[in-house]
């Protein structure tokens, strides 16, 4: 239960800081820029927590880990790429990708540092807890 707190917490933070970033652009081109800043940042974030559990991960977990983690990225794309098939060849097309990628890219890294936060004796988290 504290996990599943942990990581709604974050998620609903992150999603305000990204909308307030983005508040003083004033133009598409700059909408877009802003989102894809956005995502990159929320990417490097997910690759850190991604590695950090992969650390923790007993090795016959690592592979486990290495295929979610590629089939939720490969899930991540496509379904962004359909959020913005919407706006296909118009400027705001860009935009719309970058949120969505930066929006599922958020909850995924809160997902797996929620997993960082396993209590010893929880059989529900697949990983083991910290020292």
């Amino acid at each position: 239960m504290k996990r599943i707190l942990i990581m709604f917490s974050a998620l609903a933070f992150s999603t305000g800081a990204l909308a307030d970033e983005c508040a003083s652009a004033s133009t598409q081109t700059e909408l877009n820029t802003c989102t894809a800043a956005q995502y990159q940042a929320a990417d490097k974030k997910l690759n850190q927590t991604y590695q950090d559990a992969l650390k923790r991960a007993v090795p016959a977990q690592r592979e486990l880990l290495k295929k979610a983690q590629n089939a939720w990225i490969t899930l991540r794309d496509a379904d962004c790429t359909f959020m913005s098939s919407g706006a296909t060849g118009g400027s705001v097309q860009p935009m719309i990708n970058s949120q969505c990628l930066a929006d599922k890219t958020v909850e995924r890294e809160a997902f797996l540092a929620s997993l960082l936060q396993c209590e010893e004796g929880d059989l529900s988290c697949p990983l083991p807890p910290g020292n």
